[in-house]
């Protein structure tokens, strides 16, 4: 298993001192991080889908064999509730498919209020091109049934396995043949850290459910204060200790 070990952005201010260095100015922190990881989830495209212009420069600015995962618009998850995805989808991949080699999975997180439909995620997934990796975060309990979960197996798209408050907070199906996990907020101090015994607990979750060949994503979403950073190096360090192999990390921190 390849543990792609990452965070969810890289521009964050209060992460001076704790992965840039004061004297690095923020045009070159994509590069910088991209020295220390060899992953990471943007969150640019949920927001504001950049231009293709936008995906080339981040592909440039990165090593060869970095993979960024994309999240996907809020048009298509939070706007259009997943409906008439065909021509949002088309755009999205229209203009993160000149990252090249770089593009990862893409990340649909559905909103909290948007219960469960198999025949719009179906639809969705549908649209994506073939050999697309589509993690799927939804955020609503009506969402874990069986029906919901053969329609992400045959599409092979990936159940987003999340953690809030240092505990899952979505079922532990193993939908394909690879993986995507994301750390919401733990519960050690200070706040929002992740304790060694939670990190521990989820390196043996996903030994359990897929075998060493297998790709699994993991993006620390706990930015404040670096603590996405800090937690990505002890998880690191716990999964390597389980004999896990494991992308790039800071070292000395």
């Amino acid at each position: 298993m390849t543990l792609h070990l990452g965070t969810s952005g890289w521009q964050y201010r209060d992460w001076r001192g704790v992965l840039y260095p004061p004297d690095v100015p923020q045009r070159q922190w994509l590069a910088e991080y991209a020295r220390h990881f060899a992953t990471v989830e943007s969150n640019a495209a949920f927001y504001r889908l950049p231009e293709a212009r936008t995906f080339e420069d981040w592909r440039e600015r990165t090593p060869a064999g970095f993979v960024m995962a994309v999240k996907a618009s809020r048009y298509l998850t939070h706007i259009k509730r997943l409906r008439d995805p065909e021509e949002p989808v088309q755009r999205l991949m229209s203009r993160a498919t000149h990252l090249g080699p770089r593009l990862g999975p893409v990340l649909l997180q559905l909103p909290p209020t948007l219960t469960a439909d198999a025949r719009l995620l179906d639809t969705c997934l549908g649209c994506f091109p073939a050999g697309t990796r589509v993690a799927v975060e939804p955020r609503h309990d009506s969402w874990w049934t069986d029906g919901i979960r053969t329609v992400l197996e045959r599409r092979g798209a990936a159940l987003c396995w999340a953690d809030r408050g240092s505990r899952p907070v979505t079922p532990l199906w193993r939908t394909a043949d690879w993986g995507y996990l994301r750390f919401h907020e733990g519960r050690a101090e200070p706040w929002p850290r992740y304790g060694r015994q939670a990190l521990d607990a989820w390196v043996h979750r996903i030994a359990d459910a897929w075998p060493d060949r297998a790709d699994v994503y993991a993006y620390f979403n706990n930015d404040p204060g670096g603590a996405a950073v800090l937690d990505a190096v002890r998880f690191a360090r716990a999964a390597t200790a389980a004999d896990r192999t494991v992308t790039r990390t800071p070292s000395g921190r």
